[in-house]
Order: structure tokens, then sequence, then C-alpha cells
């Protein structure tokens, strides 16, 4: 790891620029190296390639990303206190780190990614979703990135990777894996970070299908799973007569009195094209 000779510890930056984490921006930095590289690893650094990473803050993943083998990482980083530290890492990997000062989700990500980019982050755990959300509705489908290795509240994690008939299956799991296939890698103890957040968090790989799990269009499918999971505890017939009610799972050939949970991906995306 050439670069890393160059780099102060993490503590000692972080002490240097005054970067005490932010609550309002959801932060928790990693110090653990061993760690670091580990999810480097997963999200395949060692492949060359280029990186996208999300909320960097003072740095950790990204110098994992760097000494383990990215050929390029990309950094989207909303505080300005964290920019000079990530300046710090571009001087010891030249040409291998672009840091890009912006809001990820307000970014127009394909005008600067290239095909194929892996995404790569810590994500801070107030705009998680949203930003997972954002990458699984693109309408270009495949999409330009090649996997999603991200780290969530564990709670998210278990919504993403849910199947049928379990208490955390819900929308998000329905989309996910209707685009992605998607697993937990591993889990991550409150200790690894500064400060230690009040929950355990884990890390999940998504890869995206080359087509949909089943076809239908993906408006549709979240209006039926938004109708659905909006009131899980009723049956579907009930849930869904904004939509067509008995009509509308009788055309997808579902039965009436069957619970959201109950449901499986391809019966949604059925209930989506019935409605279309």
């Amino acid at each position: 790891m050439p670069g890393a000779d160059k780099l102060p510890p993490l503590r000692e930056v972080i002490a240097a620029y005054g970067l005490a984490p932010k609550k309002s921006l959801g932060q928790n930095f990693l110090f653990d190296l061993n760690l670091t590289a580990k999810i480097a690893r997963a999200a395949g650094a060692q492949e060359s390639g280029t990186f996208y990473e999300v909320g960097p803050g003072p740095g950790g993943l990204t110098r994992a990303l760097l000494g383990e083998g990215a050929g390029k990482v990309i950094a989207v980083e909303r505080d300005a206190r964290c920019l000079p530290a990530l300046e710090e890492i571009a001087a010891a990997y030249p040409g291998r780190l672009e840091v890009v000062s912006a809001d990820a989700l307000e970014l127009d990500e394909a005008a600067i990614l290239p095909q194929g980019v892996r995404i790569a982050a810590n994500l801070p755990y107030n705009v998680g979703t949203a930003l997972l959300i954002k990458w699984l509705t693109v309408q270009a489908w495949p999409p330009i990135w090649a996997s999603l290795t991200l780290m969530f509240q564990k709670e998210v994690a278990q919504r993403i990777t849910a199947r049928p008939g379990s208490e955390h299956y819900g929308r998000l799991s329905v989309l996910a894996q209707w685009r992605c296939t998607a697993k937990i890698l591993f889990d991550v103890n409150r200790g690894a970070f500064v400060p230690p957040p009040s929950v355990t968090s884990s890390i999940v790989r998504l890869e995206p299908r080359q087509a949909p799990l089943a076809p239908c269009a993906l408006t549709d499918l979240e209006k039926v799973t938004a109708a659905a999971f909006g009131q899980r505890r009723k049956m579907l017939r009930q849930s869904l007569k904004p939509l067509g009610g008995e009509a509308l799972l009788a055309k997808a050939g579902i039965d009436p009195t069957a619970r959201p949970e109950d449901l499986t991906i391809e019966q949604f995306a059925a209930l989506a094209r019935a409605l279309a």
C-alpha cells in the first residue's frame, strides 16, 4: 500500500481538522482498518476498476478501497469539513481519487460515473434507504452500476433481503429483489464506530439482474406494493380496494384473502401487470 505509508492515522486527521461526527448528517466514522479492508475486499477493490463512494467522511473506507487495489475512487461528500482530509488521500494516491463536493441524493450520477462502476459505501444512516431507492429506480435497466456493497442498520438490511412470509418482508424487499440479487455479507458491531450508533449494522451486497425477476412496469409495481403494505395486517381484497380489489386479484390469479407478506415477487409483478 504505497499511498497509505504517506498518510497519518485517521484519528490524527480527525483531531487535526476538528471532524467531530455530526448527528444531523448521520455520521459514524469507522476507524477499524481490518474492518474497512474487509468491506473493500467484499466490494471487489482487489479487482481494480472504478468505485463510487457516498459519504466518505474523513476517508476510512476510501483509504481501504485504494489500498486494496481500486483503480479509481469517485467520492461524493456533502460535509465541506471533510474535504481537506480527502484531499490528503488524493495526494497520496495521485490520479486515483476524485472528490466531488455535493449531496448524493441530488447528484446526476449518470453524468459523472462510468458504465460498470461499483458502489461501495458506509452510508449515512439518515439517507441510506433513500439512496438505495434512487439506485434501484433508475429508468434504464440494467443500470450503470455493476454492484452495490453498502452498510445499513441491520433492520434495514433485513428488510432488503427478506423473503416472503418474513416479518421484515415489505416494499423494499420486493423492489430490491425484483431488480437485484441481495444478501447480507456480515454484521458490524456498534463498537467499531465513533460515535457508536445505538444499533448493529450490516454489509449488504446487491447485484443487478439483467432483467427484472418478472415483467411489469416499475410504476405499477410501486403502486400495488404501496397499497398492499400500507395496510399489511389486512387481507389484500381490502388493502387493494382503491386499485380494483377483488377484480384486480382475480385478474392476477391471487387469493383475495391472502396478506401482502404471503405474496412472492412474481405475484406482485402479476398484480402490477393486471393493474396496467
